[in-house]
């Protein structure tokens, strides 16, 4: 159907779906053309897309109805195929349309292998596409069931979006693993939980996000569910503190895995269960075939406990930003954009985005030490930490607080409970309370939208 609209090899196309079978079947149709799938973020405004659409001149677009509003940029020339049908006055084909008219004969191998297009989260700066090309090794998958014990034909649940890395990966993993994927378009945390119970998934892939929402549906209707089926919950894609990761274990028993990585570098390192009981808020060790290395501003290996920059080597390395550039790489490792250490036993640390610094009178402060402090006490749901102008400290630390249901706490306690614990320089001189943190679709706090 794709093939009789035009689309072929090294043609891109656009995907803008949520989780469900219309994702799964447009990619792995793009692959069998040797076309390029476009994995556009679903929660990216009109404009957003339109500035990806006219970096990347997608041959076609396939889309959902609920997201068509944000689709007027696009232009004519753009094939749209709706992906998702809910609104009968729209008008284009849809992926089934396609399928049923399609001829039943074989395609022909394509003369080039498609590739994905992975675009950045966007916390800081406007999309870039991130592309990599066909995987020629198991290596990778290796790698991840090394740490992470995943079987084959056993039902796994997504509820990471697809269109992230860490979404499509296991889809692509749970193709080779004979999985039965368990996909829903929306998150609902107790939905969720019910999809589980009712497929005896043995994996549940999230976001950190994700885990709070679960247990804030309280005691009583966690436990509605039977999920003991439940032997890994697989988390990236944003921090996971070291107090979410605690309090998630504790409910749900050693199930949780966290990877730490990036679009361009997939991961870095996997922390495990007994990783984040002997070492709170570690993002864990060295997956095989991974090589990460923490250096200093000139290219110098940093003492384990020292900070540094973190560079990562491995079979999975992005090739380019489709704009053109690419990462800093110090010799044949990729930078990640984090600051971290290693501890003593070889535990990796992330303490922020090297550009998330905030230097007041002088000193450097990473948000991060702060943010975890602060998640810790038992009144607070989760705070994010950011560097605001001060005529005599150049920045000054202010946080925002999200307390949990009927938690009362007042900006004193807060500046209290980190003066007790934090050098004077990282204690915020400002807190506001808010009902929540603003989020992109994946999960990550976007700290440029705080008021």
């Amino acid at each position: 159907g794709l093939a009789g609209a035009g689309v072929g090899a090294g043609d891109t196309v656009g995907v803008l779906c949520r989780n469900h079978r219309g994702f799964v079947e447009t990619t792995v149709a793009l692959g069998k053309l040797g076309a390029d799938a476009l994995l556009l973020n679903t929660g990216f405004a009109a404009a957003q897309i339109a500035d990806v659409a006219a970096a990347h001149t997608p041959r076609a677009l396939v889309y959902d109805d609920d997201l068509a509003s944000r689709l007027g940029n696009l232009g004519p020339n753009v094939t749209r195929i709706r992906a998702w049908p809910v609104d009968e006055r729209a008008g284009g084909p849809t992926v089934d349309e396609l399928i049923a008219a399609g001829p039943p004969t074989a395609l022909a191998a394509p003369d080039r292998a498609g590739r994905l297009i992975v675009l950045t989260s966007a916390t800081t700066g406007p999309p870039r596409g991130a592309a990599r090309g066909p995987v020629t090794s198991v290596d990778g998958a290796v790698a991840l069931l090394a740490r992470i014990p995943l079987r084959s034909r056993e039902a796994t649940m997504i509820a990471a979006p697809l269109f992230h890395s860490w979404g499509f990966a296991h889809f692509a993993l749970g193709l080779s693993l004979r999985s039965t994927l368990v996909l829903r378009r929306r998150f609902d945390a107790e939905a969720t939980l019910a999809a589980v119970a009712s497929t005896r998934a043995t994996a549940l892939v999230v976001v950190p996000v994700m885990l709070r929402r679960i247990l804030a549906l309280g005691p009583e209707r966690l436990r509605a569910r039977d999920v003991s089926s439940l032997r890994v919950v697989a988390a990236s894609g944003s921090p996971l503190t070291a107090s979410l990761a605690t309090r998630f274990m504790d409910e749900f028993g050693e199930v949780l895995y966290n990877l730490y990585g990036s679009t361009e570098v997939a991961w870095a390192t996997v922390a495990t269960p007994d990783d984040l009981r002997a070492a709170p808020g570690t993002a864990g060790r060295l997956p095989r075939g991974t090589v990460v290395r923490v250096f200093d501003d000139h290219g110098h290996d940093v003492a384990p406990g020292s900070p540094g920059r973190i560079f990562v080597g491995n079979r999975m390395l992005f090739e380019g930003y489709t704009g053109g550039g690419t990462k800093e790489t110090i010799r044949g490792l990729m930078s990640t954009g984090d600051v971290g250490h290693f501890d003593g036993a070889g535990r990796l640390f992330v303490d922020g985005r090297d550009d998330d610094m905030i230097v007041s009178g002088g000193e450097n402060v990473f948000p991060s030490e702060v943010e975890e402090l602060l998640a810790r006490h038992p009144a607070i749901e989760e705070a994010a930490v950011v560097g605001v102008p001060d005529d005599e400290f150049g920045q000054r630390l202010k946080a925002f607080v999200v307390t949990r249901a009927g938690a009362e706490l007042t900006a004193d306690d807060v500046r209290g409970l980190a003066r007790e614990q934090l050098a004077r320089f990282k204690v915020p001189r400002e807190v506001e309370f808010v009902d929540d943190l603003p989020r992109n679709e994946t999960g990550k706090i976007v700290k440029r939208a705080l008021p």
